[in-house]
């Protein structure tokens, strides 16, 4: 008998936490706002650089408070929790502003990443803390069902030592206008969900390899566009991704081959999987198959309805809120999420200067 994956999200015991929400683009109005609806919880503000966008989304999701700028959403003694979903180079900003109303901001959701260097990041970090704002960063891939499931079978030892984690994404993203003015494209926009993954899985690597080149099809100057990585660790264990966002000419006539794989081999089994993500909109949910020296010469083959976007959505709000009720750190926290970043940086490093670079390197001492 196979226990049942822990892979869905803890919910809060509180529902009602009071919601800011900045930003009124594509993943707060189709993702965000549409999982907290599902899940109970209550957005009751919003703002947007462009108000028109704000009050669109407030009308679809039943938002009661529009404001004009994003001053005025902060300082609305309404709101209990803030959550974040503007540009990354635009966030931090935002971050050190509400820390300024602290008599009623007890949580923010911040977008990942969380800031484009480990600096920055940090100081976001530092001012939350000395503010008292739990500070929680969206690295939503965390709550996919299939990352979540193969995490448990992980944490339960059914897999035994880790010995090597891949992933292979062949999928085209479609990279936000804000995109284009940023120092790295696919490192801190695409490739941070897998690295962060590897992360949740393994723990912060020590070394890292890389290699990048530009994507053909994307049309604005850009350095780090198909991403490359081998990321090492003491123990032995290895993980590596191929971030193929040119993925073939299939939007120029070839037949298209689009798809995220993943596979995690132990010393007493091996799990392997896809993601759905790239069938959006279509609702497509991720998948694991696994076997292990218990289950000889048999895949089990758990299935769920859910999917990543929007339903991961839930959990990452979720982890915030009850990080708030129970006055300990959220399991996706500003400070864990600085190795995160970390690792970006290494990563972009390694490519861009063509050696093998320390991720304690950026950490600092």
């Amino acid at each position: 008998m196979n226990p049942p994956l822990d892979y869905l999200p803890r919910l809060p015991r509180r529902r009602d936490y009071r919601i800011g929400c900045l930003g009124a683009g594509f993943i707060m109005r189709d993702c965000h706002l549409v999982a907290y609806r599902q899940a109970g919880f209550n957005p009751v503000a919003i703002a947007s650089r462009n108000p028109a966008t704000a009050k669109e989304a407030a009308s679809r999701h039943g938002i009661a408070t529009v404001h004009d700028t994003y001053e005025a959403l902060l300082a609305d003694p309404n709101v209990e929790v803030l959550d974040i979903a503007v540009p990354p180079d635009a966030q931090p900003a935002l971050i050190r502003a509400a820390c300024n109303h602290a008599d009623h901001i007890r949580g923010i959701l911040a977008q990942k990443p969380l800031a484009m260097s480990v600096g920055e990041a940090r100081g976001c970090v530092e001012a939350c803390a000395k503010a008292g704002i739990t500070l929680a960063v969206n690295q939503n891939m965390r709550y996919d069902q299939s990352v979540r499931a193969c995490k448990d079978l992980l944490t339960r030892g059914m897999l035994g030592e880790p010995v090597l984690g891949t992933i292979d994404m062949r999928a085209i993203p479609h990279w936000m206008p804000w995109s284009e003015t940023l120092p790295s494209l696919s490192t801190f926009v695409m490739s941070i969900h897998h690295l962060d993954t590897f992360r949740y899985w393994f723990g912060t690597p020590d070394r890292v390899l890389a290699s990048t080149r530009p994507d053909p099809r994307t049309r604005f100057p850009h350095g780090d566009g198909l991403n490359l990585y081998i990321l090492e660790y003491d123990n032995g264990c290895r993980a590596s991704s191929w971030d193929d966002v040119w993925a073939g000419p299939c939007r120029e006539g070839a037949a298209g081959d689009i798809g995220i794989r993943w596979r995690v081999e132990g010393t007493e089994g091996l799990a392997r999987g896809t993601i759905g993500w790239p069938s959006y909109p279509a609702k497509t949910p991720s998948t694991l198959d696994y076997s292990t020296k218990q289950t000889p010469n048999t895949w089990i083959a758990p299935r769920w309805p859910e999917v990543w976007f929007p339903d991961a959505f839930v959990g990452t709000m979720a982890q915030l809120l009850r990080a708030i009720e129970d006055g300990t750190e959220p399991e996706i926290s500003g400070r864990d999420n600085l190795e995160t970043i970390a690792l970006c940086e290494a990563v972009f490093t390694a490519a861009r200067e063509h050696r093998v670079v320390s991720v304690r390197e950026f950490l600092g001492p």
